[in-house]
């Protein structure tokens, strides 16, 4: 990735959201930053930085061996749906990652952020399906809270910055451009909103522009 990017020069604690479990967080997803190349108020592309932590992006439709319930059900449209999964590294030491192809671009992209965080941080895949696999023996990583937590809140930060988010709320602007401008989903920024301890002061800014 490119190493040469513009780096923040702003002090840190400004960088930093006000809660201490959050600014462990958003120290990771900075570093993570830094290693793609992506400037703090530009959005970052997980499509793009998915190869150089051995991932290949897959649709979930590319798996076979999966039975028809099974299909039907992980590749449900509806808001509760399966968001995508990583196998085990194969022998060439790299994984597979499979999003659901019914959702959003913008929502694919915090699925595939939050695999990229899993493998920076070591984390350990355990299967998502009991024993079901595929043809090649691809096994996916079941529901673990603590992981599933941390690498979503890193992910999270990493495609929305507190910086440029904090200044985005102080100068009134919606959770929708906000997400446009980092081509993510308005949940997701909704989230980081409130997660960063900014969601009383962008409730304000939205009352006075009402």
């Amino acid at each position: 990735m490119n190493s040469q990017a513009e780096q923040p020069t702003q002090p840190i604690d400004e960088l930093l959201p006000p809660t201490a479990k959050r600014r462990v967080y958003e120290r990771i997803a900075l570093k993570v930053r830094e290693f793609a190349g992506a400037p703090l108020d530009l959005p970052l592309n997980p499509w793009k930085l998915a190869p150089f932590v051995k991932i290949r992006v897959m649709s979930l439709r590319d798996v076979q061996g999966l039975s028809e319930e099974s299909r039907r059900v992980l590749l449900g449209d509806n808001g509760k749906s399966w968001s995508g999964g990583a196998s085990r590294p194969l022998p060439d030491g790299w994984r597979l990652v499979f999003l659901n192809p019914n959702h959003t671009r913008e929502r694919q992209a915090a699925t595939l952020m939050e695999e990229i965080c899993h493998v920076i941080l070591g984390h350990s895949p355990t299967r998502l399906m009991h024993a079901e696999e595929t043809n090649k023996g691809v096994r996916f990583r079941n529901f673990d809270k603590n992981q599933e937590e941390v690498a979503y809140a890193v992910g999270a930060a990493t495609l929305i910055p507190y910086f440029p988010l904090k200044h985005a709320v102080s100068a009134g602007l919606t959770a929708e451009v906000i997400a446009r401008r980092f081509g993510v989903s308005r949940d997701l920024v909704e989230y980081r909103i409130k997660v960063c301890r900014l969601w009383t002061e962008y409730k304000a800014r939205r009352v006075q522009a009402s």
